[in-house]
Order: C-alpha cells, then structure tokens, then sequence
C-alpha cells in the first residue's frame, strides 16, 4: 500500500534544505568585559557569614519559622547599609531602598506564605536594571553549599553600596527554591519595568564541581540570550580560573524540547527576563551535606561581581530568549531548524497521502481506524486524570508548579504508593478498554489494511501541529513516523518480534530525552515516575499538553498491536475478508500452454 519509490523522491527537497542550513549558521556574539578590578568582593568575609548564618538559621524549609527569621536577618543587614543614595566628595555612599513582599504559594512542603526582600540603589542613568536573586530556604537542616548564595548576595549588597554605577541594582532573597521556584516566579509576575538581565546566585561554595557552571535554561522553550552567557562564562574564566563548561548539543536540544530545569533562572526567562543561574554544581545543584570552601566563595564571587560591572558599563543584553542551537562556535538559527525538521516530514506526508488515496480506491474503512487509534490513547489520559484528581483531593499535598530539585525530591512510601496507584490505574484502564470499544461498536484488534494508514493519519498532523508549535519538540516523534511505515502494510511487515523491535527504535528519541534528564538531575527510576506525576499535577504539564502526549502514546500502542498482527488477507469495505480465488480444475494445472504448443 505503501509507495517506497515515493519515499525516496521526497527527501529530494531536505537536500536543498541541508544546503540553506549550512549557508546559515551565525557566529555567536562576544562578551562584554569590565574594567573594574572585583577585589572589593571579600571571600572571606563572606565566608565567615556563611558559617554564622548556618549556626543561627540551621532549619530552613520554605516558610518555615527559620526561614521568615533569615529573611528578617536579610531586610536587617540590607536597611543597615544606608538611605537614599547620595554623591559624595568621597564617591555615591548608600543608596539601597528595601521593602518585604508576603505572598502564598505552592512548596515542597504544600503550600506555604513566603517572604520576598527586595533592595534597590538607583543608578546614575536611567538603564534597565540588573537583578542579583538567590533563595534562602533549604530541604535539608544545615545546607551550607545552598546558604552561600545569600552570603554571596549580602557581600555583593556591601559592595554596590559604597559603588556607584550606571544601571539600578535590585538584589531579591526569595524562598521556595528547594522546588517551584515561587519566590522568583512571584518576583517576575510583580516586578516593574523591564530588566537588563538576571544573575542567580547558587551554589558558589560547593567543594564539589560539575559543570556547566552557568545555567540559561528556561521553563518554557528557549535559553537566556547567548551574550549574557558568554559574560558570565568569561567572568568566571578569567576571576575563579576555572573552565565554566557549555551545555552540550544534547542538553539544548533536549531543554528546547521539553522545558525543565529546577533553578530560578526558569520563571525569570519565561517571564522575559533575561537570566543565568551561577552554580558551582551544575543544574542539579548540591547535595545536603557537600562540603563548602572559602576560596570557592571568593572566586565565584569576585566571577559574578566582575559579570555585574561588565553588564552595567555595557549596552543592553537582547531581550529575546535564545532558540538557535549553538554547536562550537556557530549556531543555527530557530528558523533552519524549523526548516530542517518540517524537509523530514515531507517523505511520510507524501507517502501517506498516496496511501489514503490507495485505502479510498478499495474503499477501506480509514476513518473507523483513525478513531480507532485515538481511542488507544485513552488510558493514557485516564491515567493522567487520575493522578490530577489525587492532587485535586489532596492526596498528594506538595506538588509545585515547576521541576523539584533531586535533594528536596524524596520517594518514600508515600510517593511510591501514589506512582504505584497510577500505573494501576493505567492498567485498569486497558483492561476495560476492549470492554468500551466493543460497546462502542469498533474492533479491538486491527483487523484491516486500513488500520496501518489510519494510525498514520492520527500520528502525522500531531507531527505537523507539534512541529508548528516547537520544530525541535517535533524531533521526538520524527523517529516513529519515519520507522513505523515498515509496519503498516501487511506486505513489508516483518515478524512480530523484528515489528516490535521497528517500533522500540521509534521510541529511542523519548527514551532519550528522559535518560537526559535523569543523568542532568542525578534521579533513579523512581524518581522519575515520581517527577512526572508532579509535573502532571502542579501544572507544568498543562491540558493540552496532557492531550497531545496521550495521542502520541496511544498511536505508539497502536503500532505496538500493529506488530503483533500476523499478516491476514486483505479485507474489503466492512472489514469482510475479500473474494477468496479458487482454482477450477487440478491441482497441478498451471493454465492454457502449460504443456507446451502442440502445434509447433
């Protein structure tokens, strides 16, 4: 049914569409530098501050009584170190105005009110701000890797107040960091005016490394702009002497596909606010009980003053999140990308068409089998609505809005009771679902040449609506669409266990994609089930998104019972087999001349 001829004239146009990529890739732009020498950062000041903080406020969590006790400590120090600021024979002295913001949110500890310190010192011009942000709560009692941002913050606050400079500093102290990132979310969604960028101070004290050092991920799709990255980088190169690392090919493709991350540079650049997350731990950030070092603290926090002074005398950082794809020294821009993967799908688009086209023909019934197919979806979706009407009840009390990160990501008994009730419900579901489809009148198993093509026509335009949505989310389900013609015609179908193995490679780019995100984040296969069932039930993963997961998951059902079918006769317009051919006569009768011409 299928046309391989076709097929294969059809990836004439990602030819020429390869070459237009390749004519397009852009150099990418340099950082901004300072002049200003960052010695007025005191590590060891610093230091020293983070070891009383860690002895005063040992309890942490969000919204916690040590927590609202910090932020009070924080709006202290801050007020202490000066008014309005002034010019002076000496130079600008003070300058720092500090107000508290209350609000309730969603935590790792259900949901909590939360207390925001903001400072600000006005600037000499009327530049976009800078925004230094770093959160004080902790999953864990002591966390002093976690605390020495907001060490970090007070010392840079000590520095911009006796400095003047061009742009108005806002330093913010935010809690629910340990999982949501309310605090900066809450700050996006009520701050005035826009930011030039956002530096988040993390861990800068960790003794153990893992790069990258600087994170730009975003909640949604895109990273923070690729000049505020290169400055930070090259801060951090040039004041803490270390190589800050890059996020590989993989990891931007796999963050531009599913927006993830659990630091608060994500809500900042999905609000438009331009941000790096600073981490000596990487994105996954560090454990509970890593050991600190002082001479990591003065170096990562001469890296951050030195990236504020370079934004400050500098033009504007793009507002724009960043969509190219950066290999080495060129990026691709979104629109190649987008003009690659859209080449890809022609060939399938093109074959299936034909296809239905043949299934019209012979007057098979293509539409039954598309219903059919997205029936199949439906207890994946059942399953999902489950797990939304746990959290609705309150059986699963914490589940924030955005990723958790793995130390405050706990899968005790409670948490694997509850992924276990999901997949139970996930398998009720198929259990009843031949049950629903014969009372809806449609066949269980596909017993048509129609049912390959009407899967097909399920799976493409999901394609065709992701890929007009996000070109590198389309990326996913490239694989399937591609693979997965070998086994919708009866005649070029291996055998089951070769058919299944056809669609378990369809699969790999999903798999993946998960293994990305479970190796970047340090999660166990536990964790991931559970992560996904908070991702589902706070939000992250709207409706939509729910619907059109569940359609893809069903079609890969479909082609699951498509490999297992062995090859039948073709059946006609109701699903009847066809005329069968019978042969009059022997056996052994091969038709007129088969004995040769007598004649001759």
């Amino acid at each position: 049914m299928l046309n391989g001829r076709l097929y294969r004239a059809a990836f004439v146009p990602f030819v020429f569409a390869l070459a237009i990529a390749a004519f397009s890739l852009t150099g990418r732009p340099n950082p901004l530098h300072s002049t200003l020498a960052p010695d007025a950062f005191e590590g060891q000041r610093a230091f020293s501050e983070l070891s009383g903080l860690a002895a005063a406020y040992p309890d942490r969590r969000p919204g916690s009584r040590g927590d609202r006790a910090l932020a009070a400590y924080v709006a202290r120090t801050l007020r202490g170190l000066g008014g309005t600021g002034a010019h002076t024979p000496q130079g600008w002295v003070g300058g720092f105005t500090v107000h508290t913001h209350n609000f309730s949110a969603q935590t790792i500890d259900g949901e909590r009110t939360l207390t925001t310190v903001i400072a600000q010192r006005p600037g000499a011009t009327g530049a976009k701000p800078i925004v230094i942000l770093a959160h004080r709560d902790a999953p864990s009692t002591g966390a002093r890797a976690e605390l020495s941002a907001t060490a970090a913050l007070l010392e840079l606050a000590r520095v911009f107040a006796a400095r003047e400079t061009e742009r108005t500093i806002v330093l913010a102290s935010t809690s629910g960091g340990t999982g949501g990132d309310a605090g900066a979310a809450d700050f996006a969604a009520a701050a005035s005016g826009p930011f030039d960028a956002a530096i988040v101070l993390g861990d800068l004290a960790g003794a153990r490394q893992r790069r990258p050092f600087v994170v730009p991920f975003s909640d949604t799709s895109g990273s923070a702009p690729v000049r505020l990255q290169r400055t930070v980088n090259d801060a951090i190169t040039q004041e803490a002497g270390s190589n800050p690392g890059a996020p590989s090919a993989i990891g931007q493709l796999a963050h531009l596909a599913f927006g993830a991350t659990v630091g608060e540079q994500g809500p900042l650049n999905a609000a438009g606010i331009p941000a790096v997350l600073v981490q000596v731990s990487g994105e996954r950030g560090p454990a509970s009980a890593a050991r600190v070092s002082a001479a990591r603290l003065q170096g990562f926090g001469r890296s951050v003053l030195s990236a504020v002074d370079s934004l400050d005398s500098g033009p504007d950082v793009p507002s724009a999140m960043q969509t190219e794809l950066l290999i080495g020294r060129k990026a691709i821009p979104a629109w190649a990308l987008r003009l690659l993967v859209g080449a890809l799908l022609l060939p399938p688009l093109i074959v299936v068409a034909d296809a239905l086209a043949r299934a019209r023909r012979r007057r098979l019934p293509v539409a039954r089998w598309s219903l059919w197919t997205l029936l199949c979806g439906a207890p994946f979706l059942a399953a999902a609505l489950f797990a939304l009407l746990l959290g609705a009840v309150g059986i699963i009390g914490a589940a924030p809005a955005e990723p958790v990160p793995p130390d405050a990501l706990s899968f005790g008994a409670s948490a694997a009771t509850t992924v276990a009730a999901v997949l139970l419900a996930l398998v009720l579901a198929w259990m009843v679902w031949p049950v629903v489809m014969r009372r809806l009148g449609v066949s269980v198993r596909p017993l048509s040449d129609a049912a390959g093509v009407g899967m097909l026509l399920v799976l493409l335009p999901l394609v065709v609506v992701v890929w007009i949505t996000n070109p590198v989310t389309a990326l996913l389900l490239l694989a399937p669409v591609h693979v997965w013609l070998l086994i919708v015609s009866p005649e070029l179908r291996p055998r089951p266990a070769a058919a299944l193995a056809l669609v378990s490679s369809g699969l790999v780019p999903l798999a993946l994609l998960v293994a990305f995100y479970a190796d970047q984040l340090g999660l166990g296969p536990g964790r991931v089930a559970w992560m996904a069932v908070l991702l589902v039930v706070g939000g992250h993963i709207g409706f939509p998104a729910l619907l059109l997961w569940s359609v893809s998951l069903g079609c890969a059902a479909a082609a699951v019972m498509l490999a297992l079918t062995a090859e039948s006769p073709a059946l006609g317009g109701d699903d009847q087999p066809a005329d069968e051919i019978t042969i009059r006569g022997p056996l052994t009768y091969a038709g007129p001349g088969s004995l040769g011409d007598r004649s001759a």
